[in-house]
């Protein structure tokens, strides 16, 4: 048997990264890139080929693609393979309509949620498992939950609760289904992070509120929820499958 180590195995390894333009996706490909992987960068923004050049190493790409698109799926694993041998997704992207009250939520707020948040990381998931079977050789998938999974959210915030709640139902069925051929799929769910997504239209009431709630008296870095994200992609996590991972500061308990 193998002796301990504390080599993430990422070296040379292809992880797609979703969401990295900004907050915890940037900072996640940044420490992914320093642990050795190769990045397929993907994000809505056209700074994400910023991102791709500023990051060490090399074998590093970007793509602007809209992940709501499930059509583009398929092309964007192949540009990843494109790159060298799979390791999995970091699944980070995702919206947020922040609404007052659950009576102002709209059936436009719902769908655009849910496109983005549930059906495209299902539909994102799945096809990164295809080809990780495929390739034979095992791999990760890290899939972006929220608190809002466990809470339910609170007032017009009921909507993405709904469609991060179906990530992790989602997350432990491709697990089972997964498991069998040496791919671990796993979820990070973050509570209150300094990330842009965070405080677009976070009132100073409703963010004093949030931070007298969470035992460790802060939001978190972005770079606090990628080391969880390294960690599950790692071979330290290995025998972790199905797991949602609470990166949040305390603020929930379970």
């Amino acid at each position: 048997m193998a002796g301990p180590t504390i080599d993430p195995g990422l070296a040379g390894q292809v992880v797609i990264a979703t969401g990295a333009a900004r907050g915890i996706g940037r900072a996640t490909v940044e420490l992914l890139a320093v642990a050795g992987a190769r990045i397929l960068a993907v994000d809505r923004a056209e700074e994400v080929h910023d991102v791709v050049a500023s990051l060490p190493g090399e074998g590093h790409a970007a793509v602007v693609a809209d992940l709501a698109d499930v059509a583009g799926h398929d092309a964007l694993v192949a540009a990843a393979l494109a790159l060298g041998p799979l390791r999995g997704i970091a699944h980070m992207a995702a919206v947020l309509r922040r609404r007052d009250d659950v009576a102002d939520v709209t059936e436009d707020d719902w769908d655009a949620q849910h496109d983005t948040n549930l059906k495209a990381s299902f539909f994102l998931c799945r096809a990164v498992g295809s080809a990780l079977i495929a390739q034979g050789a095992g791999g990760r998938i890290v899939a972006f939950t929220s608190q809002g999974w466990w809470s339910g959210g609170w007032g017009g915030s009921v909507a993405y609760a709904a469609s991060k709640g179906g990530v992790v139902s989602f997350v432990r069925g491709l697990a089972r289904t997964y498991g069998r051929h040496g791919i671990t799929v796993n979820a990070v769910s973050p509570g209150a992070a300094d990330t842009p997504m965070m405080l677009d239209g976070l009132s100073d009431a409703a963010y004093r509120a949030t931070v007298d709630a969470i035992p460790l008296g802060r939001l978190a870095r972005a770079d606090e929820v990628a080391g969880p994200v390294l960690f599950l992609l790692s071979d330290q996590a290995s025998y972790v499958t199905g797991a949602t991972l609470n990166v949040s500061g305390g603020w929930l308990m379970y």
